[in-house]
């Protein structure tokens, strides 16, 4: 698991109150039933965590997996300045 991947889950785990161990790659946040007020939640947390902005298409609710999530994160991650 990548360094982003655990930070990412750690944030969705903290946020909606589920079990870290519940959190795969492949589920949505709807499959581990974040609300969608939580899931807004979540990415705000994400993105100051990481400090990035995660744009729309990256922040599906419904069909877009942790794995996406983590692949947008990474994405933006190294967009960023070097400096930055």
């Amino acid at each position: 698991m990548s360094k982003v991947q655990q930070e990412v889950t750690q944030i969705i785990s903290k946020q909606a109150k589920i079990d870290l161990e519940t959190i795969r790659p492949e589920s949505t946040l709807k499959d581990l039933g974040v609300a969608s007020l939580d899931a807004i939640e979540v990415i705000f947390d994400i993105e100051e965590h990481f400090n990035i902005n995660l744009p729309n298409e990256d922040t599906d609710f419904d069909h877009g997996t942790v794995g996406h999530l983590v692949e947008a994160v990474e994405r933006q991650l190294a967009q960023k300045p070097a400096n930055g």
